[in-house]
């Protein structure tokens, strides 16, 4: 099928493109470089590249023409660059999502798969997290993202186009680099590579459940091959680690020792996440298979090549 990755340039869209290539699919990437990055598209000359913003109505529209599947991954992402730039994250998430679904809707696109977010849910009430946990955002970039699940959910209500929200938990693996917005495995990657020490914010008891970019990709493919599937769907590996052992895990597989100091916890930052995901396995069978070590150990191999 032809399909359109929004946002393909960037750590998941790569990821991707790269699966969508080797399944033999016609793949279109609209992209403006703010965050995503030319190299990691470098290796598939075939793509159709379509270079600008994803608020950009008329070139999004070029885009999707022909268009079987969109795959919107085009964001601002993070809590803490939501509370830096809140409406930028806004104008991004909310408007850019408007645009991409008015544009399918008008190609006759049959399914938009939209990358969201647990930080929509904020703190947490009860753990695992199902999809009717409360949400109740904690930064402008969970309000966003709900506000672009709601949008999404509505299409599908009012026109023949189905949608699903994959709400990510803790994404890691290649193509991530370092951010001092993003997630916290690069972070550590990263100053661990350099023999830096790193800053653990909080006593490094809160957990978070980290979920392979490859499982993120099959969600995602599944997701759009499921006929007559629209909703919000939880995407994690349905497990939990504190950042303590979090820490340990990379120093084994990496072999690096690091030192680690402890910091005030940051704004916006949930003390436990878990991801229930049973919903997921059922409407298209999703089944993460990448155990942490074995993605911590390919993650760092990779993050050492970055130059």
């Amino acid at each position: 099928m032809k399909v359109l990755v929004t946002g393909g340039a960037g750590f998941i869209g790569s990821n991707l493109v790269k699966h969508l290539l080797a399944g033999n699919h016609e793949v279109a990437v609209l992209d403006d470089f703010s965050s995503g990055h030319r190299s990691n598209l470098a290796p598939f000359p075939q793509v159709q590249l379509f270079e600008g913003d994803v608020r950009d109505e008329s070139l999004v529209a070029k885009a999707v023409a022909g268009v079987e599947a969109v795959f919107h991954l085009a964001a601002s992402v993070g809590n803490k660059r939501s509370i830096d730039h809140p409406i930028l994250d806004a104008s991004i998430n909310v408007i850019g999502t408007l645009t991409v679904l008015e544009a399918a809707r008008k190609a006759g696109v049959r399914k938009l798969v939209a990358s969201s977010s647990a930080g929509i849910f904020g703190e947490l009430k009860t753990l695992p997290i199902r999809e009717d946990h409360p949400v109740e955002p904690d930064t402008p970039y969970g309000s966003s993202k709900l506000c672009m699940e709601k949008q999404c959910l509505a299409y599908a209500k009012l026109y023949d186009l189905e949608a699903v929200c994959l709400r990510y938990f803790n994404v890691y693996g290649p193509n991530q680099r370092f951010d001092a917005y993003g997630n916290v495995i690069p972070i550590f990657a990263f100053k661990m590579l350099k023999g830096e020490p790193i800053t653990i914010f909080g006593d490094g008891t809160q957990t978070r459940d980290f979920v392979n970019v490859r499982d993120v990709v099959q969600a995602n493919l599944k997701a759009a091959l499921a006929q007559g599937v629209s909703g919000a769907f939880n995407i994690g590996c349905g497990e939990r680690i504190t950042i303590n052992d979090l820490v340990a895990e990379l120093q084994t597989a990496s072999g690096i020792q690091v030192q680690a100091a402890y910091g005030a916890p940051r704004p916006g930052d949930v003390l436990h996440s878990q991801a229930d995901i049973s919903a997921a396995r059922t409407a298209f069978g999703f089944a993460p298979s990448v155990p942490m070590a074995e993605g911590l150990r390919e993650y760092m191999a990779w993050a050492a090549t970055v130059k």
